[in-house]
């Protein structure tokens, strides 16, 4: 029988009441550890993008994104049908669009029945129940790569802006429940918020991608909506410097100012810095992408044998939660999503 020693009569010092602490029992059983776990990842919080392609009954392997594949509007109709049973809330749509539709100017943004309407329209009717969101950055629909009207040059922000807005309409009238301007044109949420409202679409949402960074890590991202061939310079002149977060902080107020009623940090792990300056000081639904060269490094790294990927996969996303995102725009969505459920 052990000897109870009494400490009734003891008084010990805060050094030696201090080095009685010790933080490992409560990691000591699997159901100490999971009832003082701080940050959950859930289904709810996922967004899941997706890349269109032309045609019908298509889909097309991306070779820098393992795993992830362009879809014909069909196709993708029936994957987000899977999605939508899964749990996951709400994808976002990319189009590679065919290089005979593309121009200077990116017009085809501007046609009702593109691919990007044309897929919302279908969801919408499919699975009502899931929300869409859908960007109105030119890039995918210029000859140049970029997500403005290029001339001599330089990215005309105003006529861009203009233009965008135009686009958000349309998208609005296709059922897109929420635009998301990745473009990063000054003045672009006010002007998507006027346009939207004027045409009785009070209800549709905007996520800006407030604080989108001229990063390194969006290559298979432009292979995978096939610009990555025709971009002409950087875009340096209207993304966010990388060693900013100043610039941040004053970009997302702008935002916020206009109208916009989410906000969005891209790209997400190297920047989640940024996401907690954002939570901290604006308290408002902030989500952050984990890009395409995100992806990739864990799933070339897991096909070398270098890291456990389902573990890397899921503390990469529980590392978001840490941060202060109440979502995350992921490739790996669909497989978190099974995970979580199963």
């Amino acid at each position: 029988m052990n000897k109870i020693v009494s400490t009734k009569t003891t008084l010990r010092t805060v050094d030696e009441i201090t080095s009685s602490r010790r933080l490992r029992r409560m990691r000591k059983a699997d159901w100490a550890r999971r009832l003082v776990q701080e940050n959950h990842l859930r289904v709810d919080d996922l967004i899941w993008p997706i890349f269109l392609v032309e045609g019908e009954n298509r889909e097309e392997a991306i070779e820098a994104m393992p795993g992830v594949k362009r879809l014909s509007v069909d196709r993708a109709v029936r994957e987000v049908e899977r999605a939508a049973k899964l749990g996951i809330p709400a994808v976002a749509t990319f189009p590679k669009i065919e290089l005979g539709k593309k121009d200077d100017r990116g017009s085809a943004i501007l046609d009702a029945d593109n691919l990007i309407n044309k897929a919302t329209r279908a969801i919408k009717q499919a699975v009502p129940e899931i929300g869409v969101i859908t960007d109105v950055a030119l890039d995918p629909f210029t000859t140049h790569g970029h997500d403005g009207i290029l001339v001599d040059g330089v990215i005309l922000n105003d006529e861009t802006v203009e233009q965008i807005a135009d686009a958000a309409v349309l998208q609005a009238a296709a059922g897109a429940d929420v635009i998301a301007p990745s473009d990063m044109m000054d003045g672009r949420i006010g002007a998507i918020r006027e346009a939207l409202d004027a045409n009785g679409f009070q209800e549709v949402a905007i996520m800006s991608y407030a604080t989108k960074f001229a990063s390194a890590f969006y290559g298979p991202y432009r292979d995978a909506i096939g610009t990555s061939g025709l971009l002409k310079g950087d875009k340096k002149t209207y993304y966010i410097d990388p060693a900013n977060t100043d610039e941040a902080i004053r970009e997302t107020e702008q935002d916020l100012a206009e109208g916009a009623d989410m906000i969005m940090v891209k790209p997400g792990l190297p920047y989640l810095d940024i996401v907690r300056r954002l939570k901290d000081t604006f308290a408002v639904p902030t989500f952050a992408y984990q890009v395409s060269g995100e992806y990739a490094m864990i799933k070339a790294a897991a096909a070398n044998g270098w890291i456990d990927g389902e573990k890397a996969m899921l503390e990469s996303l529980l590392a978001f939660k840490r941060a202060g995102c109440d979502g995350i725009l992921t490739y790996f969505a669909m497989e978190v999503a099974e995970r979580l459920r199963g």
